[in-house]
């Protein structure tokens, strides 16, 4: 009787520790404060460049609080280097473009951690449209913004 006690605690309580751990990093006030020096988010929609985690519905979901509709896209001159893009003419990354609020983009902001891991730029894709791209900041800038 006590290990089925335990395995239902176990089954509950696993899933409310996920749910807890996500919305800590991801979206509680307590892990993120925007930089100052960056320019307030303009109303949207905004498009958005997404080749990593976020090409998954299921982050989207966590992060925006809506999956959403994507298309795919490719952003040429760049390859993917472990969590970036790197600048490489000849090559392309494939991805996918996700259309957002301005709500939705400060919320991936914060999950991307804007100005203190990445950097959100304007890049033009490979059908001609301009997206934000999220791309990482050197280390030397991580550990200043730590400071």
């Amino acid at each position: 009787m006590r290990r089925l006690h335990l395995f239902f605690a176990t089954l509950l309580g696993l899933p409310l520790a996920v749910a807890a751990w996500l919305w800590f990093t991801l979206l509680s006030p307590f892990t993120y404060d925007r930089p100052d020096h960056l320019a307030p988010i303009e109303a949207g929609p905004h498009e958005v460049f997404v080749y990593g985690t976020l090409r998954s519905a299921l982050v989207r979901w966590v992060v925006t609080g809506r999956a959403g509709d994507s298309r795919p896209a490719v952003l040429e001159d760049f390859r993917r280097t472990a969590l970036d893009l790197e600048e490489s003419p000849g090559e392309r990354v494939e991805g996918e473009v996700i259309t957002v609020s301005a709500e939705e983009l400060a919320r991936l902001d914060r999950y991307e951690r804007l100005g203190i891991r990445y950097e959100r730029v304007r890049l033009t894709l490979a059908d001609g449209s301009a997206a934000w791209v999220y791309r990482r900041l050197p280390e030397e800038d991580f550990k200043e913004a730590r400071l």
